[in-house]
């Protein structure tokens, strides 16, 4: 059973940037799509972005396309997400997700999720 932990939330003025990462335990890592979600209060769990088991596809919603980059490190057993030119919109928390075999980009085709982190952005 895969286990995913968030961390790199925070507070960040309106335009300013912040790094995600999350770490996989339990199962060998580089057979997992990975990706990241987002959740605003009263809102249903979003996509974000999300990347191939060997990096070599990433996918973004468009609202955070040329702002939002996903990244992944295999040895390391993390996926990264760096975002900047953060707008109040952002403001969510951010759930890592797996998907064994393939890149997860719907809420129903993940295998598992992380804790959540919460990003919040000031205007």
């Amino acid at each position: 059973q895969v286990q995913l932990i968030e961390s790199g939330g925070g507070l960040v003025q309106a335009g300013g940037s912040l790094r995600l990462s999350c770490a996989a335990s339990g199962v060998t890592f580089s057979i997992y799509g990975m990706g990241w979600f987002r959740q605003a209060p009263g809102k249903a769990r979003e996509f974000v972005a999300a990347i191939s088991m060997r990096s070599l596809t990433t996918h973004y919603a468009d609202s955070v396309k040329g702002r939002f980059t996903i990244s992944r490190d295999n040895a390391k057993n993390t996926v990264y997400l760096l975002m900047n030119s953060l707008k109040p919109e952002d403001t969510a928390v951010y759930y890592c997700a797996a998907d064994r075999y393939n890149t997860p980009r719907t809420v129903s085709t993940v295998d598992a999720w992380g804790q959540g982190t919460l990003v919040t952005v000031s205007s």
